[in-house]
């Protein structure tokens, strides 16, 4: 199978192509930041417990209901700066303990899980880049030297500590997922227990401490399924805030075909044939990787098409 990463990153949702500057070199300089909060065209959002408002417009799309600052919530150190577009919007998030009450019948709350398969690419940029803040927000308020509460500080993207001067910044952990691969070019695909009936992806773990990736996706792929893998070729990555994850997608080659699945992370494994795959999707025996997920992606290089799945 060939794989081509420019091909992989352009249909995996939530990978940051909808044109937002970052801006990370504002995020200290509190006068510009004060002056592009006032600015008439700054637009906020409100995000909490991972989700946020979204919309469907008159002409059928959906987006992130967003307002000017002026009309946004108050708010004291949780206002966290996204960036801004090639217009020159600058875009914030309110981390708040609830979302406001909805202001139209059209307008819900919904997550990333959902909300990534129905917004633009710039929404679902800054939709991305404001959950994974506000889970690292919410988990991280104490400093991991001396315990003391930290404060916020860079426009959201550093915790200060008062007591020892720590500081603190946000956490990325980086997982392996791979799609591996027999001689006979069928696809492994696993089942967690906890998964709904019939769901099957590909096989993923966390990079452990001291470990390359490339190691990480041997391990993984032993330890959970008994398989050996030889070959292992990058293809693309995706954040994944749920709750700091970034997820490495590989396709991996496997020196056997023997299964020994642990029975804990991995409840049941199989090969497919592309053949075989379809028709258990079409018997309903099978449900595909979220649609979402960089896991769809890998399968569906393999697949040579797309796979009709769902958010979950």
């Amino acid at each position: 199978m060939s794989t081509t990463s420019d091909d992989a990153v352009q249909q995996i949702p939530l990978t940051g192509t909808g044109g937002i500057d970052r801006g990370a070199h504002h995020r200290l300089d509190e006068a510009w930041l004060g002056a592009a909060w006032s600015h008439p065209t700054t637009r906020v959002f409100v995000v909490s417990g991972g989700q946020a408002l979204i919309e469907e417009t008159a002409d059928g799309r959906t987006e992130l209901v967003m307002m000017p600052s002026f009309d946004a919530p108050l708010t004291e150190a949780h206002r966290y700066f996204l960036g801004m577009d090639a217009d020159g919007v600058r875009y914030f998030a309110l981390q708040k303990d609830a979302l406001p009450g909805r202001m139209d019948e059209a307008a819900r709350p919904a997550g990333l899980r959902e909300a990534a398969a129905l917004l633009s690419e710039r929404d679902n940029e800054l939709l991305v880049h404001a959950v994974a803040l506000e889970n690292w927000q919410r988990l991280h308020r104490f400093c991991s030297r001396c315990g003391e509460r930290t404060v916020i500080a860079a426009a959201g993207h550093i915790r200060r500590c008062p007591a020892c001067g720590a500081e603190h910044y946000p956490r990325t952990d980086p997982a392996v997922i791979m799609l591996v691969l027999d001689e006979d070019d069928r696809a492994l695909l696993g089942r967690q227990m906890h998964w709904p009936k019939g769901r099957f992806s590909t096989l993923a773990g966390f990079v452990e401490p001291g470990e390359s990736i490339e190691q990480a996706v041997i391990r993984e792929v032993a330890e959970e399924a008994g398989i050996t893998v030889g070959e292992v070729e990058y293809v693309a990555s995706q954040p994944w805030p749920f709750p700091s994850s970034l997820m490495l997608g590989f396709v991996a080659r496997a020196t056997g075909s023997e299964l020994r699945v642990d029975g804990e992370e991995i409840e049941e494994a199989r090969w497919f044939s592309r053949d075989e795959l379809r028709a258990a999707m079409e018997s309903g025996e099978v449900l595909p990787p979220s649609g979402v997920s960089i896991a769809a992606r890998l399968v569906e290089l393999w697949y040579g098409k797309p796979l009709v799945s769902s958010p979950w």
